[in-house]
């Protein structure tokens, strides 16, 4: 154990993570409110899709020595598009995911296999890495946060209206398509965020968990995403400091903390059904929002 962590000079380590936290806690953010309508609108499996087009846009910069942040957004943006205009009714969409993910995979291996740089960059694509996050690459998660927050921002009440009464919605002139296609992209900017720091493979730790986990102990669409966000940003952030002085990467860690937070609800759910405290939501299922007139 000895050779797989050592924490005697975690201070002078903390320091040079100082960029690598403060990613955590955007993605931590904006994956826990992603990850709300990830849960309403059933796209556990479209963030799957989406994060292996995006590890193909960055093992495609990698290879090409172009920034790896861009190409990571540019393959989100592409996948997240293909889904959101060709994948209408659950089963097309599915069914576009299902084509996409293993023909991101396999170009990203394709591209990786070419790359003849260092061996971490490579695996740091699939796994993360704990001290990868640069200046440069924080300034573009900075921005990318920016975007999806003012996004969720713009669409959150209509999105929330959508999502949990669909033909209501539509029958009182909300734009469903135009939403769907809007947060789609929205969810593709925050997955390419999640590759940066935890890695393609693992993507799901972020913004499918948290949550998930939320909704296990709330049906309060105002409190299910502030749940969310607490786990994801303690998930993430708790990821990073436990990592730090280990050789293990930080994804074993960010997961195993972000399924150990639903573990723990869905504990407290079953005790508050047997004890009558109340009725646990179905983990399909979502909160109800009041309608919007």
């Amino acid at each position: 154990m000895g050779d797989l962590f050592d924490y005697s000079d975690y201070g002078q380590l903390l320091g040079l993570v100082h960029n690598s936290l403060i990613a955590a806690a955007l993605l931590g953010l904006v994956g826990g409110l992603v990850g709300v309508f990830v849960q309403l609108r059933d796209l556990q499996f479209a963030v799957h899709g989406i994060s292996e087009l995006s590890f193909a846009g960055a093992a495609a910069a990698l290879l090409l020595g172009a920034n790896v942040a861009l190409g990571s957004v540019v393959g989100s943006l592409l996948a997240a598009a293909l889904i959101g205009g060709l994948g209408v009714r659950a089963r097309d969409r599915n069914s576009v995911i299902g084509v996409l993910m293993p023909f991101g995979l396999g170009l990203g291996v394709l591209f990786l296999a070419l790359y003849e740089g260092r061996a971490a960059n490579k695996f740091g694509l699939l796994t993360g890495q704990v001290v990868a996050v640069d200046t440069v690459r924080l300034n573009w998660l900075v921005g990318v946060s920016i975007v999806v927050l003012a996004g969720m921002a713009l669409i959150w009440r209509p999105l929330l209206f959508v999502s949990a009464d669909p033909e209501v919605a539509v029958a009182r002139g909300l734009p469903a398509g135009l939403l769907s296609v809007g947060f789609t992209l929205l969810l593709g900017l925050a997955v390419s965020m999640a590759v940066q720091v935890v890695g393609a493979l693992l993507v799901l730790s972020l913004l499918v968990t948290p949550a998930a986990a939320a909704f296990r102990v709330t049906a309060s669409p105002v409190l299910a995403p502030v749940l969310s966000v607490v786990f994801a940003v303690v998930s993430a952030v708790g990821g990073i400091l436990l990592a730090l002085g280990g050789s293990i990467p930080i994804s074993p860690f960010v997961t195993t903390i972000s399924f150990v937070i639903y573990l723990v609800c869905r504990a407290v759910s079953a005790r508050r059904v047997r004890g009558g405290w109340g009725h646990r939501l179905p983990a399909a299922a979502a909160p109800t929002p009041v309608p919007i007139p």
